[in-house]
């Protein structure tokens, strides 16, 4: 887990600590005697240290500390602990047994201090004694670190506050696209707002071990929390790029990210589904960009360029990924996205009402609100429009296509009669139909120009009169 090995290489590398590595250690079977611990064929520990579901005990001979000021015994792992030097008790972690009923569970991070009379001048003997009998779910590594150090050798501050500011402006650019969802009842301002709330949780969710002292069994649920808040940001940052993006592949985008970012799941290690939930829809999601820079679409120029620069960080510099690099990644996307949306709606609003006044003498035209700004569109011109996400894709005579700020739902009523409703997603210029083709259930409209329009069946029975009256 990249977490623990980083506080283990942190706490081994500062200046107050006795040890310049970690111990040889050895595992027993151990007793608690009247006098502490008595062990009996010892033998060189294989492997991680693994109290899952079982009593460990470690013995580990390690040298006298040089140098002055306090020390302590730092433990951090899923496991309730008791230790002793010289064989006096240093202190103990929850109370660890042989039974899961005996057993009471400590803290994932303890500190217990080291009296300086408890130390040697020669080899001092370390006894740790270890239980997991109420993780809730296995880990690959249950015990991250165990070291001799400075009580106070691990700090975090600096990281908890650029978390706290990156979590804050999330929850900011949540409640402001919730605010401009219920204005304009867009899926994409539901999508971004959803995405901002589930960074904002996991950067609270993430920060937990050092803001509480929790017992160990609450870990292995915190990192499921964790990876299903990235799984889920995953998924809806390819929601929202793909339908801005590649609108027409949408669906199949979604199946199949859902499919990708699930199997990271397979993946060893909480930190590393994590990592590859993030990698894996960042990857999707470039791709659906690349698809509007192929298109031209305003925008995806810079979103393509942001996802490239995130993935060679993350592949750079994997450790920050998840403690801070995502954090940072997710609030430097949504806020220029919702600034972009806040100035957008202004320009809109000023726009339409410019427009409409303008078209209120021509009711023959549409007054259309694209990316290029207000414009006022013959009817006669529209061969079909079909739903795009938050907008409708006018089709126009002579291939042009003109995306539009506007619902389908609001697009039917408003159209005069010869516009009909023939699939959830498309709406039908009839004076422009040819030909009806299909059957077994698949049936397609054919216009005077550009590619068939799928028919539902639900639908179909209604076409067919409309176009028997024509």
């Amino acid at each position: 887990m990249w977490r623990t090995l980083l506080i283990a290489g942190l706490l081994a590398c500062l200046p107050t600590l006795a040890l310049a590595q970690a111990p040889a250690w050895e595992t027993c079977r151990g007793v608690l005697g009247p006098a502490g611990p008595m062990l009996s064929d010892c033998h060189p520990l294989a492997g991680p240290v693994d109290p899952q579901g079982r009593e460990l005990w470690l013995r580990a001979t390690i040298p006298t500390p040089a140098g002055d000021g306090p020390l302590a015994l730092h433990l951090v792992g899923a496991a309730s602990s008791e230790a002793w030097l010289n064989g006096g008790r240093l202190g103990a972690n929850g109370r660890p047994a042989a039974t899961a009923r005996a057993e009471i569970p400590g803290r994932y991070v303890a500190v217990l201090p080291i009296r300086d009379s408890a130390w040697r001048a020669d080899g001092n003997s370390l006894v740790i004694r270890l239980s997991a009998f109420h993780g809730g779910l296995r880990l690959d590594r249950p015990v991250g670190a165990i070291r001799v150090a400075a009580p106070t050798a691990f700090s975090r501050h600096g990281l908890l506050a650029v978390i706290f500011v990156a979590a804050g402006a999330l929850f900011a650019a949540a409640f402001g696209f919730g605010v401009i969802h219920a204005v304009r009842r867009t899926g994409s301002s539901l999508t971004l707002a959803a995405m901002a709330a589930v960074a904002g949780l996991q950067a609270i969710i993430e920060s937990l071990r050092p803001l509480i002292d929790y017992p160990y069994p609450l870990h292995a649920w915190r990192l499921v929390a964790i990876w299903v808040l990235a799984a889920s940001f995953s998924i809806l940052l390819i929601s929202a790029f793909a339908g801005r993006f590649w609108p027409a592949a949408r669906r199949p985008i979604l199946g199949l990210s859902i499919l990708a970012v699930g199997a990271t799941a397979l993946a060893s290690g909480f930190d590393q589904k994590t990592g590859w939930a993030l990698f894996v829809g960042v990857v999707i999601a470039a791709l659906a960009a690349a698809a509007g820079v192929r298109q031209r679409l305003p925008g995806a120029r810079l979103a393509l360029a942001y996802l490239l620069l995130f993935l060679a960080l993350a592949v750079a510099f994997p450790v920050w990924v998840v403690d801070l690099s995502f954090f940072l990644f997710a609030a430097c996307l949504i806020l220029p996205l919702l600034m972009i949306e806040v100035i957008r709606l202004g320009r809109d609003g000023r726009g339409r009402e410019a427009a409409l006044t303008q078209a209120a003498s021509r009711p023959d035209r549409l007054t259309v609100a694209s990316a290029r700004g207000v414009e006022l569109v013959p009817i006669p011109d529209i061969l079909a429009v079909v739903g795009a996400d938050d907008y409708v894709e006018l089709r126009l005579a002579g291939g042009r296509r003109l995306l539009h700020a506007a619902r389908l739902d609001r697009l039917e009523a408003q159209l005069p009669p010869n516009f009909l409703r023939i699939h959830r997603s498309a709406i039908a210029n009839l004076a422009q139909a040819r030909s009806l083709e299909g059957g077994k259930g698949r049936w397609r409209l054919c216009l005077s120009e550009g590619e068939p329009l799928p028919v539902s069946r639900a639908r179909l029975s209604a076409l067919r009169e409309a176009l028997d009256d024509r």
